[in-house]
């Protein structure tokens, strides 16, 4: 099985066992380490990054 992590050329959001990584189609990337970290990426993603950014599009 291939890496599910995003990249720039696949943008989105992964969470692994206590780990999750983030990258937008904006430019913007992040990655978190715990569950706390990981609630806060989580929470950033979904309120400024991808479907966010389509909000306005709709």
């Amino acid at each position: 099985m291939s890496d599910l992590r995003p990249t720039s050329d696949t943008p989105g959001l992964w969470i692994g066992n206590g780990k999750a990584a983030a990258v937008c189609h904006c430019g913007a990337s992040a990655t978190a380490k715990g569950d706390d970290q990981v609630r806060c990426l989580v929470q950033g993603w979904e309120a400024n990054h991808g479907p966010a950014h389509q909000k306005g599009t709709q």
